[in-house]
């Protein structure tokens, strides 16, 4: 399999410096054959790296030093040092410095990216607690995106290889999902879902699936309305709207008959609706994807592990498969092939490993 000769520049943020965000980045790039895909740009400072890099010993990184993108190294992972100043590490621990750094990363980030000078950021997870600053008032990354980009809307994606779950509402307490489920909120949703699985998973007529609100799907309004008096005016919309959607459907029996396999996407309208079924359906490497921006940007599935981070426990497989699909959608976007600029699938790597395959070009 032929390696892309344009290489992206990939931007990574280190996300809660006591979580397991930079441990995992590290692992990962002890691959060196990661940067036959790609060029990486951590966006952290050499003692944050430094520091990490004598918990995972035996996931050696060589690096590059920089302050100016115009002087990437293609050949090394490159950090771009967004502070000098010391930053006290307490992994495991949740404090007001970690959030901060993590918001630093994210907003240098972000800046190159509005810059061009990145083709795709990943994000390694942060803590809601401890970001929640006057330069962020955002309850993650996706609405932060929304806002920088200036994009009409936004949906949340978790997706695997065969899997798509998408959420109506996001990070919201469940006492206010109800009131948040609104027609105009599907069917607009349900637009960008449709534009995205056909710009970035090259999907010409996708088909998806719209999951109730309540339980069995409110049957018939026994046990709630909404599914008839806002879900399914949405989904008729839709249709006219030349998207082929269907639904509502009882959200446990969808995923315990495998349903979804017969759908290119799934609309959950809550958090834990869709993600509960989504992980456990994933194995451990689903990614996280805003669609609805100008630009691209994902994320491993899990948050700060802050119960394991800093013991060298963290699996760095969602991580991976984060860089991974960050490539092929911009591959995908630039008219290239899925997959075209990536033989390092997590499978392939591990039968390389094992002497099994031959056609991995290391």
């Amino acid at each position: 399999m032929q390696v892309n000769s344009q290489k992206p520049v990939i931007g990574i943020t280190t996300g809660d410096l006591n979580g397991i965000g930079l441990e995992v980045i590290i692992k990962t790039f002890a691959d060196s054959r990661m940067l036959d895909i790609c060029t990486p740009v951590i966006f952290a400072s050499n003692k944050v790296i430094n520091y990490y890099r004598k918990i995972v010993t035996e996931h050696a990184i060589n690096f590059s030093s920089t302050k100016d993108m115009t002087k990437l190294n293609p050949k090394q992972v490159n950090i771009f040092n967004c502070w000098e100043e010391e930053v006290p590490i307490q992994p495991g621990v949740l404090t007001d410095a970690a959030g901060k750094y993590a918001v630093r990363s994210l907003m240098v980030a972000t800046q190159c990216l509005k810059d061009g000078e990145l083709d795709g950021i990943v994000t390694a997870p942060i803590h809601k607690s401890n970001t929640n600053l006057p330069d962020f008032p955002f309850t993650g990354h996706t609405p932060f995106f929304k806002e920088k980009f200036g994009a009409k809307d936004v949906v949340m994606i978790l997706f695997s290889e065969n899997l798509r779950v998408a959420l109506a509402t996001e990070h919201i307490p469940v006492s206010k999902v109800a009131s948040s489920i609104t027609k105009e909120l599907i069917v607009s949703k349900l637009a960008v879902l449709k534009d995205s699985l056909i710009r970035d998973f090259g999907i010409d007529k996708p088909r998806i699936a719209v999951l109730g609100l309540n339980p069995h799907a409110g049957d018939e309004g026994l046990i709630g309305t909404e599914e008839q008096t806002i879900i399914k005016p949405a989904i008729e919309q839709a249709k006219q709207n030349n998207t082929l959607v269907f639904g509502p459907y009882s959200a446990d029996s969808f995923f315990a008959r495998g349903h979804y396999t017969d759908f290119d996407a799934v609309l959950a309208m809550y958090h834990d609706q869709g993600l509960v079924a989504f992980k456990s359906l994933a194995m451990g490497e689903g990614v996280n994807f805003s669609a609805g921006i100008s630009v691209i940007r994902t994320s491993p599935d899990h948050g700060t592990a802050f119960d394991i981070a800093g013991k060298n426990q963290a699996e760095p497989d969602s991580f991976r498969e984060a860089i991974f699909r960050c490539i092929d959608l911009y591959n995908q976007r630039n008219g290239y092939a899925a997959n075209t600029a990536n033989p390092l699938r997590r499978g392939r790597v591990e039968k390389e490993r094992e002497g099994k395959d031959e056609n991995v070009t290391a």
